[in-house]
This record gives C-alpha cells, sequence and structure tokens, in this order.
C-alpha cells in the first residue's frame, strides 16, 4: 500500500467514525506524542539485551509494530491536517540533515552539528 492510500484509508477511516471534529492539530500533535510515549514504554528499565531480545517474543513484536504503527498513523494525519507530503517533507529534512552533518566531519560521530564547527 502507498502513503497516499494509507492516507485516504485513514481519512475514510475517521470520517466514518465522525472523529474529524477532534483531529484539531494540536489534538494530533498530543497524542503522537502519547504514542510515541507508548513505544518508549516497551524498553523501559529493560537493557541493550532485553530489548534485543523483544525480536524474538511474538508477542512483544506485535506490541512493537503496533505502537509504530500509531506514530505513523498520527504523523500521516498531522500531514493531512497541515496540507504537506509527509514523504516530501521527509526527504527534504534528510537533505539538510545532509548539509548539517557531512560526513567529513560527523563520521563516527554523535555530536550534534552545532558542534561541529560549521554553524
Amino acid at each position: 500500500m502507498s502513503i497516499e492510500a494509507l492516507t485516504r484509508a485513514l481519512v475514510e477511516f475517521r470520517d466514518e467514525r465522525d472523529w474529524a471534529r477532534f483531529h484539531t492539530l494540536r489534538n494530533l500533535i498530543v497524542s503522537l506524542n502519547l504514542e510515541a510515549s507508548e513505544l518508549l514504554e516497551l524498553t523501559q528499565w529493560k537493557d541493550d539485551l532485553e530489548i534485543t531480545a523483544m525480536f524474538e517474543d511474538d508477542r512483544r513484536m506485535e506490541a512493537l509494530r503496533d505502537e509504530c504503527a500509531d506514530v505513523l498513523l498520527y504523523l500521516l494525519l498531522i500531514a493531512e491536517k497541515g496540507g504537506f507530503d509527509l514523504l516530501r517533507a521527509a526527504a527534504a529534512k534528510l537533505e539538510k540533515n545532509a548539509r548539517k552533518y557531512p560526513v567529513d566531519k560527523c563520521f563516527g560521530s554523535s555530536r550534534k552539528y552545532t558542534e561541529l564547527g560549521q554553524f
């Protein structure tokens, strides 16, 4: 399914339930953050080995997929509400990041672009 088809299906799902009136930009952004917190909760109090083991557990993988899907769905609703193409926005942001983080200055480094001595 394409991102456009998924967005259309999501909007249809929303509209069939008369939920658009609840989907203000603010409410969608709040909901996105709540879902992202639920995603984060899957790793709370776990070390890296426990998190890696998640990939071997069907129930935990389903929870990971579900929470990631919830985040994506809210992002699509925010983009739909804002009237922009999320894929184009992501591609443009990747280009910005490539300029902020040139390979020769940031390879193997976790420093923020402001610490790379170019901005």
